[in-house]
């Protein structure tokens, strides 16, 4: 039996051909159990599988296996993604909708208000400032347009200028213009967190029109079409309309007006006193912007500005030109230090000129001197000289110590108290009247006079002292005029022995030049004193003129003690003893008095110079106009009051007479005698 072979393991891999079977032995015709074998029936042999019977079966074929299928794609499930993005976008979605929830409703006014503070602009609206006008309406202070030129330096930034030193190119181009520093606007223009900035101040229409200009040259450089960025270099560059304070007629009245500071106050003068009525209320103005740019579309908010009032003063333009000219052309010919001329209405109190010398110019404040910029005829005080003996003398008459015609002899030197006095020139034993004194201008004369006020002399004194007080000396004029003094004059205990005996010449004392010029008013005016005026009335905005209130008056001395006084001063000018005449005009009388005083040097301490002056009125009958003139320190030529000042009276008085219209003098003067024979 052949031995049986173990069951073969399959092995994976190519298919292996069926092994041969070796042909069956001859003469067996089957199998049996002799062979071991199983029948062809049994096990498929020939005749089973229809093959002809002892033919060998060929050798069988390895089974063809299948040709290999493609797999096919599968693709993820795609929900998972789907809900993976579905999760981020909520996720920002509600980032959006927390977000906004703060922005709208948590913090809204937060961030309103920052929106309102970048978004909104508000600056103030200047209100014009009220004219200063002389008192026939013609301007001597005005306001002109003008406008600051300002920028928004947010526009000059790198991310918005698109250029790195935006703010050095534009400071470049404007400080030409605007005669300003480079380096200086350029500061200005790097200020990123201020969304405004002014350049300059109060600039010219024409300096406006240039930038314009300028800015529409670059405009058209930053169009894409030639070649630039779109953005124009000064395009933050902006104007704001104001106004600008100009002074017409330059140097003239500058000393009365005063002028106007930077921030649009006054810096002195009229423009000080008065700064609360010209000023009127500014206003404001709130609006929207975009890129330095103002939104048309959104409106605006504020409240408008109310203009300043107009202020006419009691100057009398003429006439003060006329006392300008006439009192510089003498200072700068005495080399002195300064002059001022005062003319007064005598009537009324109202000063119609009011001249210093030197003087500037208020449109160009850079060219001023310092010293020159006040009012010196109000601001100086100083001893008067002779032109004071005139309130002596009123005391004396008034008090009937003496007439226009009692005698006095007057010494050659008188000594009083501890001093030796004497008059101006060396001279015998006069005999005057006292008409006299006061034509010759005699000390001593004076001196003797006074003397009678009372039966001692600090009775005398303080019989004097009353006098020269109800005159105004040692008080406020009434103006009200910023850092006007009101002179010195000590109380009659304190006088010293000196002080005694140079008061009633008019050393010891100071005063004003207006206080001076009012003491002759007085007199002129039959004895009322008229408290001085500068300002005649207001015009408000609304067009309604308000006079100012009237002066006050107070008698001084009596209507027949004016008369006497305004006679005996005739004397000085039209007599030939008087010491005045160069003050004479012809056609008319003229009641005048002149002075030259030893001059206390502020700078010093102590005497040295003289005060030259002259003061009078006309006509002396029917008194209209009051003129003072004082020059201090002439260097040059004569010192004496009735030389230097007497011919600078006479062109002023001349001048005031025929441009009030005041006709001529039909009467002679009364020629009060000078002297006596003893």
């Amino acid at each position: 039996m052949p031995s049986k072979e173990p069951p073969r393991r399959r092995v994976p891999g190519p298919a292996r051909p069926a092994p041969q079977r070796r042909p069956a032995a001859s003469g067996r015709t089957g199998g049996g159990a002799a062979g071991g074998r199983p029948s062809a029936k049994s096990s498929g042999g020939p005749a089973a599988s229809g093959r002809p019977a002892g033919r060998p079966a060929p050798p069988r074929r390895p089974a063809a296996r299948p040709a290999a299928k493609a797999r096919p794609l599968r693709l993820g499930s795609p929900k998972p993604r789907l809900r993976l993005v579905s999760f981020g976008l909520t996720l920002v979605m509600l980032a959006f909708v927390v977000r906004l929830l703060q922005v709208q409703a948590v913090d809204a006014s937060a961030y309103a208000a920052k929106a309102e503070k970048h978004r909104y602009l508000e600056y103030a609206l200047p209100a014009d400032r009220g004219e200063i006008t002389d008192r026939a309406g013609i301007a001597l202070a005005a306001s002109v347009d003008a406008y600051d030129i300002t920028a928004d330096p947010k526009l000059f930034t790198p991310a918005d200028a698109k250029i790195k030193d935006a703010p050095e190119q534009a400071a470049a181009l404007l400080a030409p213009i605007l005669g300003k520093e480079p380096a200086e606007l350029a500061a200005k223009l790097r200020t990123p967190k201020s969304r405004y900035t002014v350049l300059a101040r109060k600039q010219t229409p024409q300096i406006w029109n240039q930038i314009k200009d300028l800015r529409k040259v670059y405009e058209q450089k930053a169009a894409p079409a030639h070649g630039g960025n779109g953005v124009n270099l000064l395009g933050g560059i902006l104007s704001e309309p104001v106004t600008k304070r100009v002074y017409p007629n330059r140097e003239l009245a500058a000393g009365i007006l005063g002028y106007v500071k930077a921030d649009g106050h006054g810096g002195g003068g009229m423009e000080t006193m008065l700064d609360k009525e010209l000023s009127g209320k500014d206003g404001k103005i709130r609006y929207a912007q975009s890129g330095g740019r103002r939104v048309p579309t959104v409106g605006s908010q504020g409240t408008p500005a109310v203009p300043g009032s107009d202020i006419e003063l009691t100057i009398d333009r003429d006439i003060q030109w006329a006392a300008q000219q006439a009192i510089t052309e003498q200072v700068q010919a005495s080399k002195a230090d300064r002059g001022y001329v005062v003319v007064q209405d005598t009537r009324t109190g109202e000063i119609l000129a009011l001249a210093n010398a030197p003087g500037f110019d208020p449109n160009d404040l850079s060219a001023a001197n310092s010293a020159a910029m006040g009012n010196a005829a109000l601001q100086d005080a100083y001893e008067p000289g002779s032109t004071s003996k005139v309130m002596s003398m009123a005391a004396v008459l008034e008090e009937g110590a003496a007439t226009a015609g009692t005698h006095v002899t007057v010494p050659n030197r008188l000594h009083r108290g501890d001093r030796l006095f004497s008059d101006d020139i060396d001279h015998a034993t006069w005999s005057l009247t006292l008409n006299g004194v006061l034509a010759k201008s005699s000390n001593i004369g004076t001196i003797l006079a006074t003397g009678r006020l009372g039966k001692t002399q600090p009775e005398a004194n303080r019989v004097l002292y009353d006098y020269l007080r109800r005159f105004g000396i040692g008080k406020p004029t009434g103006l009200g005029y910023p850092g006007e003094t009101p002179g010195i004059l000590a109380k009659p205990q304190d006088w010293s022995t000196s002080q005694q005996f140079t008061i009633p010449f008019g050393q010891g004392l100071s005063l004003n030049a207006v206080q001076a010029a009012s003491v002759y008013s007085t007199v002129a005016n039959k004895g009322v004193r008229v408290e001085p005026t500068l300002v005649r009335g207001t015009k408000g905005p609304d067009g309604r003129f308000t006079p100012a209130p009237a002066p006050e008056e107070t008698r001084v001395v009596s209507e027949k003690t004016a008369t006497t006084l305004s006679r005996m001063l005739e004397s000085v000018v039209d007599d030939a003893e008087g010491t005045g005449s160069k003050a004479a005009v012809p056609g008319y009388r003229v009641a005048g008095k002149t002075g030259t005083a030893n001059r206390v040097d502020p700078e010093l301490g102590r005497y040295k110079g003289y005060t030259a002056s002259f003061a009078g009125f006309a006509p002396a009958d029917q008194p209209r106009v009051t003129v003072y003139c004082a020059i201090q320190n002439p260097t040059k030529g004569s010192y004496f009051g009735g030389q230097i000042c007497g011919p600078i009276f006479k062109k002023v008085m001349e001048f005031s007479l025929k441009t009030l219209h005041v006709p001529p003098t039909g009467s002679r003067p009364a020629r009060l005698p000078v002297t006596f024979t003893p």
